[in-house]
């Protein structure tokens, strides 16, 4: 089968256990994200956000010779447990070439399409969106090693990743 991952932040520099096969390509298709999530490392990092604009995300073929074996090991790659129902999206093409995602990856020859699915996050609560000011304040009040990391997640995460959030961040806090 073949298996595409989406990517738009540290999946692309650091892939760890993911099966990834060959170089991300930047010709992804376009989708709402933004630096909307407080992870577990600190950083503000990206997430699919429906509110936000869409940017061209970047996507990669994976050694995986089945769906579940893809969502697995990005599952495990991210460190979303089992019991978590949700965190990981898929797409199995199959003929539909009705949505934007299923024309994007069936141009490709793409077979199936997965994805890191966790959600916005902010104030601790899952699904929720920090404003622009929240969002520079968290990062804004980060010292030390967590600034420094939360600074070079930003900088590493790839140029096309051009959304709102990060042109303001540069702005204000010159990153």
């Amino acid at each position: 089968m073949k298996i595409a991952c989406l990517g738009w932040g540290s999946l692309i520099w650091k892939s760890g256990s993911l099966p990834v096969a060959g170089e991300w390509q930047t010709d992804g298709p376009l989708l709402p994200v933004e630096f909307s999530r407080v992870s577990d490392g600190g950083e503000l990092a990206t997430a699919i956000c429906m509110n936000a604009p869409a940017v061209p995300v970047l996507w990669t073929w994976l050694n995986a010779e089945t769906l579940s074996v893809a969502c697995q090991a990005l599952r495990e790659r991210e460190g979303i447990p089992e019991e978590r129902c949700d965190g990981i999206g898929s797409l199995l093409i199959a003929g539909r070439h009705t949505g934007l995602l299923s024309r994007w990856a069936a141009e490709r020859g793409i077979e199936a399409v997965i994805w890191t699915g966790l959600p916005p996050r902010s104030a601790s609560l899952e699904g929720r969106v920090p404003t622009v000011d929240e969002a520079i304040a968290w990062l804004d009040s980060l010292s030390g090693e967590a600034r420094q990391h939360a600074r070079d997640y930003i900088d590493r995460v790839p140029e096309q990743i051009d959304t709102p959030y990060r042109r303001v961040i540069k702005e204000v806090l010159g990153w």
